[in-house]
Order: C-alpha cells, then sequence, then structure tokens
C-alpha cells in the first residue's frame, strides 16, 4: 500500500511539473509584442522564399518525384 502512495505522489508532482513548464511556456510566448510577432512573422517568410527559389523545379532532389522521374527519362 506504501509503495502505491509513494508512486500517487510522484505522479502529482510530475503533473505539476509540466504545469509549471507550460505555464512559464505561455508567459514567454505572450511577452512577445504584436510587432515583435510580425517581424519574426516577416523574417521567416522571406527565408522560405529564399529556399524555395535555390531549388530548381525541373529536377527534383528525393523522394518518390525523383524516383519517378528517373523511370521516365528511361522510357
Amino acid at each position: 500500500m506504501r509503495l502505491w502512495k509513494l508512486l500517487g505522489l510522484a505522479g502529482l508532482a510530475g503533473v505539476a511539473a509540466g504545469g509549471v513548464v507550460l505555464a512559464r511556456n505561455e508567459r514567454q510566448r505572450r511577452a512577445y509584442t504584436p510587432e515583435d510577432v510580425s517581424a519574426r512573422l516577416h523574417e521567416r517568410a522571406a527565408a522560405a522564399t529564399d529556399a524555395t527559389a535555390m531549388v530548381s523545379p525541373a529536377e527534383p532532389t528525393a523522394g518518390r518525384t525523383h524516383r519517378l522521374a528517373r523511370v521516365l527519362r528511361r522510357g
């Protein structure tokens, strides 16, 4: 019986610690101003646009599309 009590207390402590971590992350997320969020989104969009511009759509690089292109070139 004592073991179950210890396991129950350990479980409660784990749930409480998880709640503390989630609350801390939420406070950090809400600390951004709308301007900060907008600036970060613009930076990420620019980086994504730059990354897609580097890949040529004519030459697939991996996955099924690459295999399909290779099979079609043989035929």
